[in-house]
């Protein structure tokens, strides 16, 4: 760190709790549903903490700390495509938060987690176990979404296989620890440089039960509680 530089706070404690609460789950879903049989109830009840964990997220990206919101990170085409070509020219511009790229990879992330999760939440396994909402549906339909809820998989662990490999290419760059920033929360800004306003956890917290009473509502109007 040179003189110049500052260790400036990015990361607020709600959006590194997410990040590795959700790193978890995502693991204990992949390894329960190889399981299958009894650890499908485990399975089941991972999705829902990952459904709770990134519906929170979204709306902490609508009213969280200004890194946490997709305002901040979410840039047009143009601003994508520079970033795209000085990455190939080995000269990308340092950010704070989330490049252009690093952004349109988080929100894919998300989108594909909420299909993830609510596909998981009306499919079956063709044996003993059916999903908690899966009695909306007839046989078909519910193995037709559990079939897009197989494909869905696939399709995270490439976006997640690429984000891995962003991040470890980062590790090479002057001032750009992601992985030690998204445990501390710090990175390494030059002088004067701000990444925002960082929003007290407690909203974190009450937005967090609301989202829980939100899910927790969904499966009591669809009679899926008792299935768990």
């Amino acid at each position: 760190m040179t003189q110049a530089s500052i260790r400036v706070r990015v990361w607020d404690v709600p959006v590194r709790l997410f990040h590795w609460l959700l790193l978890a789950l995502f693991g204990f879903s992949w390894w329960s549903g190889e399981q299958g049989n009894q650890w499908m109830e485990y399975h089941a009840w991972s999705g829902l903490a990952i459904l709770t964990l990134v519906l929170f997220r979204i709306v902490w990206g609508l009213v969280g700390s200004d890194t946490a919101r997709f305002a901040h990170f979410v840039r047009g085409p143009r601003a994508s495509y520079a970033y795209f070509r000085s990455v190939l020219q080995r000269q990308p511009k340092a950010y704070l938060g989330h490049n252009p790229l690093g952004g349109w990879m988080i929100v894919s992330l998300l989108l594909l987690l909420v299909v993830q999760a609510m596909t998981g939440l009306f499919g079956n396994d063709d044996s003993d176990y059916e999903a908690p909402l899966s009695h909306w549906l007839d046989h078909d339909t519910s193995s037709l979404i559990t079939t897009l809820h197989t494909y869905n998989f696939d399709l995270l662990l490439a976006l997640i296989g690429l984000h891995v490999a962003a991040v470890l290419a980062h590790q090479l760059l002057p001032r750009d620890d992601m992985i030690k920033a998204m445990f501390s929360g710090m990175k390494v800004g030059m002088a004067g440089a701000t990444a925002g306003r960082m929003v007290s956890s407690w909203r974190a917290l009450v937005l967090l039960g609301l989202t829980v009473a939100l899910v927790y509502a969904l499966l009591w109007m669809g009679g899926g509680i008792s299935g768990l």
